[in-house]
């Protein structure tokens, strides 16, 4: 005879079941994509490209440093270019702040990603002492920052790369404005900056030249609209002088955009959030928009460079591609 309790234990064990059984399918395919899948990415230069990092490892930023890692052992990528706000949200306070521990030694711990981050400032590290952040390659060697601005080459199999990272918060009015929220901001001196960066660009010869900043140029974004409009003016006439710039890729709105402008040569992308994105729609010259977290990966050869971003699971939403 079948009792109302057999019939209780039955459906409570087929319940468990159920659990352990898409616990262990979730697990098998937490990667949408394979190795295999990944290995056609690689190119002779392979970097990849974090920003909007520093939320303790909560919501997806530990799962996609983990995922970096993973995707690191078939990619074999040179750096992590770190385009600022690694630290939320005010920053930091020294070379042994907590927040070094919780937002990026024990979050980026996978043995793949020991490797040279290039880092710049973000807005929320300009709440700090982005001195401390400037000093933090003394106590971390794979935190490689020699400057508020300063440029990387990168020579694989005759294939030639050079980024370039600049400061981007001195370079909006309303950070050097906001000078008690923004203590640092207003001591840059943008003249100077501007003149390296045009000399940088003015012998930059490599194959491919990618200029990294926190602030986007171009993008959909409720933020001020003196963000972009300050770029655009004091920026943007630098970046276009020697037509020699193949991407402009910041971070700072936390969602993948992919902007391309008529008659302009440059692609603008903004690269996701490592940690919390927000919700993106399109505007005039948007090629790709998405609200998914994630980060990318950049791979150039001779006669291509590709720009992959990619989602939490692993899989390829967009892929940016410039030829020669």
């Amino acid at each position: 005879m079948i009792t109302n309790l057999m019939i209780r234990n039955k459906k409570t064990y087929l319940t468990a079941f159920a659990v352990v059984f898409i616990s262990i399918f979730c697990s098998l395919g937490i990667y949408a994509q394979t190795p295999a899948d990944w290995e056609k990415m690689k190119g002779d230069v392979v970097l990849y490209m974090a920003n909007d990092l520093g939320r303790n490892g909560y919501y997806d930023q530990k799962p996609i440093a983990e995922l970096m890692g993973v995707m690191a052992e078939t990619l074999g990528p040179e750096c992590v270019i770190a385009a600022g706000d690694v630290h939320h949200f005010e920053g930091v306070a020294s070379v042994n702040d907590p927040l070094w521990m919780t937002n990026y030694e024990q979050i980026y711990s996978h043995p793949e990603l020991m490797l040279a981050w290039y880092p710049v400032l973000g807005n929320h590290e300009y709440r700090g002492n982005t001195q401390a952040v400037l000093d933090y390659g003394q106590v971390s060697r794979r935190w490689e920052m020699e400057g508020r601005y300063y440029t990387r080459t990168f020579d694989e199999d005759g294939t030639t790369l050079r980024l370039i990272f600049i400061d981007t918060t001195p370079l909006i009015s309303k950070y050097r404005e906001e000078n008690v929220k923004y203590p640092d901001a207003c001591k840059q001196n943008n003249d100077e900056q501007l003149k390296w960066l045009d000399a940088t660009l003015k012998q930059a010869k490599e194959d491919w030249v990618i200029v990294v900043g926190h602030h986007p140029i171009y993008a959909e974004t409720p933020k001020d609209d003196v963000e972009r409009a300050d770029m655009q003016r004091i920026l943007l006439p630098v970046l276009k002088k020697y037509n020699n710039v193949s991407l402009y890729a910041c971070g700072h709105i936390h969602n993948f955009q992919h902007i391309r402008m008529k008659d302009d040569n440059i692609d603008y992308v903004v690269n996701s959030s490592g940690s919390l994105a927000r919700t993106v729609k399109p505007i005039e010259g948007t090629v790709f928009c998405s609200p998914e977290p994630g980060f990318s990966v950049i791979s150039a050869t001779k006669k291509a460079l590709n720009m992959y971003m990619i989602d939490k699971t692993g899989k390829v939403l967009h892929t940016i591609t410039k030829t020669k």
